[in-house]
């Protein structure tokens, strides 16, 4: 191929994978747009990053993360990066002066989102050119692009940061199936300090993509203790710089929850692994020897990691017990696969399952080490997902490569073969073959539309109630606290977030109580208003206040507002009204 041909290659692969993204996401956009042109966004998460960028933009310091209408006193420092936060910033202050700030944020939640499918798609396009040619790169932009439920991470109004790390891993995997070099390994390990400082949710996707470099170290291939070198340079210097521009005013926070000063401690520690496995191999090319040489490096580089930042075998090890049971272990994208119905594990697991296999395939047949990479990599995003969910993001569009090679065989096959393969190859037909076995259990698959977040957190009507409402504090469920924040000016007691320990607290004993123990949280909290909604806590024990709000009976100390939303219970409260305590 000249270099005429490569470069018209090249564009039309970049052309074509914009064209998906554009296409779907405005088909998205249209169909979600009476909470999308509210700025109801699809997440509360979303919601949340929407005000943290609102908040920067008004003069909150770069370094200052906290969420300072959450919780108790000063605010909540958040465990986010402000990373993600740059690019809808820099449409929304950019765009401001001409179209104004409704519409620049507006046109800000929709494009950053097709901009990153966009390059997504082009990432897997690339990757699939390079392991299986022309045949099956493009086949790979489409499989990709309906490849649920990485599709859910990039519909408009996913400004969190979920997408930019799918991206961001596509970027390492690109570098592993590449020739092996320097360049490649730079390249992944500033893509890999990026994914760290933004989250840890990927590091275990990451780390297979570090094993799947080892393997080829181990060989003694040409240019793999450069690429190890690079890789280590990459990681170790991204975090450095991070660490100068990145760090926040929780940086000091004794967790291993996000970009904190522990999580940086083990990451750069760890990227000395591979620096030190290129170095001490350089002139040693028996693989035995090597394999003696890298498992020192790792045995001593873990330990070192877990003596500096033992936080990080537990990052969620500082969350109440309490709120761990009653909360944190419904969260659904942190639900393992086997504690899930069946339709919700068909939807979130089936094309991942398909694309391994489908990879296996490819390395049974070709022995193209690359392959095996890649396939180590929906390995490990296999067994996230076992654990979480939220690895089925990465998994699934990492499944279209080998798919698309099984799409390619399947047309010498004939027509039959053909559309069987795409069937098992097109994500979006496992939520909806899931949907179908739940109308008969009566379970209902999370996530199949773009919009049932925001749905199930309140309509337009709720939250423009809640808008209209005058200063005060506010206690409601915690999803609800989040879009709360994103729609109102109003302070919130909780909101889903871990740190969030008193203020979460407080919203389930005030609610799973019985009322004299709210009257108390209330006085406590200072609250001046209450909301609940009719699919909040659902089922809510006699006695307590939550039950009572439901069925109209709510103390005196709480006077109902009068809402448009019907599924919304707004309350005022009442302080000159709280029961009287017994005199001690």
């Amino acid at each position: 191929m000249d270099l005429v041909e490569f470069r018209r290659t090249r564009l039309g692969d970049v052309l074509c994978a914009f064209a998906l993204a554009v296409v779907l996401c405005a088909g998205w956009a249209w169909r979600d747009w009476a909470a999308l042109s509210a700025l109801q966004l699809t997440d509360t998460d979303d919601m949340m990053r929407l005000q943290q960028i609102r908040d920067w933009i008004a003069g909150q310091g770069f370094a200052d993360l906290a969420q300072h209408r959450l919780g108790w006193g000063a605010g909540l420092e958040m465990h986010w990066s402000r990373l993600p936060d740059l690019v809808p910033a820099a449409f929304i202050v950019s765009l401001t002066p001409v179209v104004g700030r409704y519409w620049a944020e507006l046109i800000a939640v929709i494009t950053w989102p097709t901009v990153l499918f966009a390059g997504a798609l082009c990432l897997t396009t690339r990757i699939a050119r390079v392991l299986g040619g022309a045949p099956i790169a493009r086949t790979a932009a489409v499989v990709a692009a309906v490849a649920f439920p990485a599709t859910t991470i990039f519909v408009p109004g996913r400004i969190d940061h979920h997408g930019f790390q799918v991206f961001l891993l596509l970027i390492i995997v690109r570098a592993l199936v590449a020739r092996p070099a320097m360049e490649p390994g730079l390249i992944a390990g500033l893509a890999a300090a990026a994914s760290v400082v933004i989250g840890l949710e990927t590091t275990p996707l990451i780390a297979a993509a570090g094993v799947a470099m080892t393997i080829g170290w181990l060989r003694a291939g040409a240019g793999t203790d450069d690429r190890m070198m690079g890789f280590g340079i990459g990681l170790g210097a991204g975090l450095l710089a991070a660490s100068i521009v990145f760090r926040t005013s929780s940086w000091g926070y004794p967790g291993c929850d996000g970009f904190t000063m522990v999580a940086w401690r083990a990451a750069v520690i760890a990227a000395f692994a591979p620096m030190g496995m290129a170095l001490a191999a350089r002139d040693i090319a028996r693989p035995a020897t090597r394999a003696i040489l890298g498992s020192i490096i790792v045995i001593v580089v873990g330990v070192g990691m877990v003596l500096v930042a033992p936080q990080c075998l537990s990052p969620y090890g500082m969350v109440d017990p309490a709120l761990a049971r009653l909360w944190l272990a419904k969260v659904g994208e942190a639900q393992p696969l086997f504690a899930t119905p069946l339709p919700i594990a068909i939807g979130y697991a089936g094309v991942m399952v398909a694309g391994v296999v489908a990879s296996a395939w490819r390395v049974s047949v070709t022995r193209d080490p690359r392959w095996a990479s890649l396939l180590l990599v929906q390995v490990a995003a296999l067994l996230v997902t076992c654990l979480q969910l939220r690895g089925a993001y990465a998994g699934a569009i990492l499944a279209a490569p080998a798919l698309a090679a099984v799409i390619a065989a399947a047309r010498a096959r004939g027509s039959l073969s053909l559309a069987g393969a795409w069937v098992a190859s097109a994500g979006m037909l496992y939520p909806m073959a899931a949907q179908a076995v739940a109308a008969r259990t009566s379970a209902a698959p999370p996530g199949t539309h773009a919009a049932d977040a925001a749905a199930a957190a309140t309509g337009e009507k709720g939250l423009a109630d809640l808008a209209m409402l005058p200063p005060g504090r506010l206690l409601a469920p915690l999803d609800l606290g989040a879009y709360a924040i994103g729609a109102t000016r109003l302070q919130v007691v909780g909101a889903p977030y871990h740190r969030n320990n008193a203020g979460n607290l407080a919203v389930y004993r005030f609610f799973l109580g019985p009322p004299d123990q709210a009257a108390r949280v209330a006085q406590t909290w200072h609250l001046r208003y209450v909301a609940l909604r009719a699919d909040d806590l659902g089922g809510a024990a006699a006695g307590t206040l939550a039950e009572a709000l439901k069925r109209g009976a709510p103390p005196l100390w709480l006077r109902r507002i009068p809402t448009r939303e019907r599924a919304l219970f707004l309350y005022r409260v009442q302080g000159g009204l709280f029961p009287k305590q017994p005199a001690r």
